[in-house]
């Protein structure tokens, strides 16, 4: 066997035992029981454990360079570029403190729940405080000279930088905020029904499908924060339901069966290894996202979505097709970033960048977090924050760890943008098909285009190939947007 051979092998195990530890994650959202939290906080610090002295094994590094030095196939190069990546990391991050991170993060997000639950964020605020200065060592031991902001923000999206995303938010908040201005000046319908628990989910799973998502691989849960977790043939997703707010389980459903379905149609060659998963997390979501919204949200669909629900709930108190698309996207006062309408949500994306970017730089304490939430929300939102919960307190990623994630949803919103003006030349009667509630080519045509690359090319990149050539850039989403909601 050749050294790239030998390194295959090691990294299959690798990607195998991370699998694994993905999979005490999602346990601990959906099943875990509550007196667990501290044994799955040691058993996810002896994973991690694990995992990081396999990462940084000097062996790993001797095969790396010996491969890099004879490789010439593009896909063997892609491999090592992924694997250089995580190695070169790795090796930076001191085993004691990748295992700290680990077991501290899995303890926050439980502490995070109850807080959540209790509206105390003061109960939240030491152990956030505590996740924060981990983050910051792990960033300073990866910088290298960097920013250390962006030196987590490379976590998610690889290349992108607090700067480049600072023009992009400039340049679309003007007209998102004209956006918004002119559309909560109408009036939008509200549901006003109530929709049985176990019909949502029955739906959920019916759109799920629709949208291509193999129940043979994957499973649909209930979470408090939905997600989706996993790779390859294992991949699964959660949802939440409201029995008053349909749409908050519908929709949650088909956005992470967007993430889903990313990660199932990966080419199968590249399964448990570097590129047999999503190449980013905008990249990523830029799949939920058109699947939820231009797709899922668009005229044509909605007008069968509405068809389907008569069938299942029966007279729920919307007149007609035309209303129940102006209901599905309606523009209104709200506090939760996962409930706001397309106008809205990246505005709620930007305030969470600026706040993590002030926490990480040192500059806001999380003593003084929650009322730096509270005076942007208002000055952005034009009305106060009632509770905690609908507030700093709403989204799980800080409790994780997760800084430098936020600013990708954003980009994934620009990606889906690109994709789909470029979608609606290819498939050219989309809009008929999806009426007919069929979805089948343009999820073919994105999994084509993007999935089935899964990390080969960088996140640009394979936008850019999917367009034709075309860099991403914010306009053809603030087009869209425009087009939808100008005249709604």
């Amino acid at each position: 066997m050749t050294a790239y051979d030998d390194l295959m092998a090691q990294e299959r195990d690798t990607q195998a035992l991370a699998q694994v530890a993905g999979r005490l994650a999602w346990d601990q959202e959906t099943m875990m029981p509550r007196g667990a939290a501290e044994q799955r906080a040691e058993e996810s610090g002896a994973m991690q454990a694990v995992l990081h002295a396999r990462r940084t094994d000097a062996r790993r590094g001797d095969l790396l360079a010996e491969a890099e030095s004879v490789a010439t196939d593009e896909v063997a190069r892609a491999q090592l570029h992924h694997i250089r990546r995580d190695y070169d990391r790795a090796t930076l991050v001191p085993g004691d403190l990748a295992v700290a991170v680990a077991r501290l993060t899995s303890r926050a997000q439980g502490q995070w729940a109850e807080a959540r639950a209790a509206d105390d964020y003061a109960a939240f605020a030491p152990v956030l405080a505590e996740v924060i200065r981990l983050k910051r060592e792990e960033a300073a031991a990866v910088a290298r000279g960097r920013d250390l902001y962006d030196a987590l923000i490379d976590d998610f999206e690889p290349e992108m930088t607090a700067a480049r995303l600072d023009a992009m938010f400039a340049e679309m908040r003007p007209r998102l905020v004209d956006l918004r201005a002119r559309a909560l000046d109408r009036e939008w319908p509200v549901l006003d029904a109530h929709f049985d628990e176990q019909a949502q989910l029955r739906l959920s799973r019916e759109l799920a499908r629709n949208f291509g998502y193999d129940f043979a691989r994957g499973r649909l849960d209930m979470a408090v924060h939905p997600f989706s977790s996993g790779s390859g043939d294992d991949v699964r997703i959660t949802t939440r339901v409201s029995e008053h707010d349909p749409f908050n389980c519908l929709y949650s459903t088909i956005h992470e069966t967007g993430h889903a379905c990313y990660e199932q149609g990966i080419d199968p060659a590249y399964r448990l290894t570097p590129l047999g998963q999503g190449v980013s997390m905008g990249v990523h979501e830029s799949q939920s996202r058109i699947y939820e919204n231009q797709l899922g949200r668009s005229r044509a669909y909605t007008g069968w979505l509405f068809g389907r629900m008569r069938e299942m709930f029966g007279d729920f108190g919307v007149a007609d097709a035309g209303t129940f698309y102006r209901a599905v996207n309606r523009v209104h006062r709200g506090h939760i970033r996962t409930e706001a309408d397309e106008v809205q949500y990246n505005l709620h994306i930007m305030l969470r960048f600026d706040l993590e970017k002030a926490l990480i730089a040192g500059d806001l304490s999380t003593d003084d977090l929650e009322a730096a939430w509270n005076d942007r929300f208002e000055a952005d939102f034009g009305y106060a924050v009632d509770r905690v919960s609908n507030g700093v307190l709403q989204d799980v990623h800080w409790s994780l760890g997760l800084f430098g994630y936020f600013p990708t949803y954003s980009l994934g919103n620009v990606y889906a943008g690109c994709l789909y003006r470029t979608m609606r030349g290819a498939v050219p009667d989309l809009e008929a098909q999806l009426a007919r509630g069929e979805t089948g080519e343009a999820t073919a045509w994105l999994r084509t285009q993007v999935q089935r690359h899964g990390g080969r090319f960088a996140p640009a990149q394979v936008i850019a190939r999917a367009c034709g050539g075309e860099e991403p850039t914010a306009g053809p989403l603030l087009d869209y947007l425009d087009e939808k909601f100008g005249g709604m």
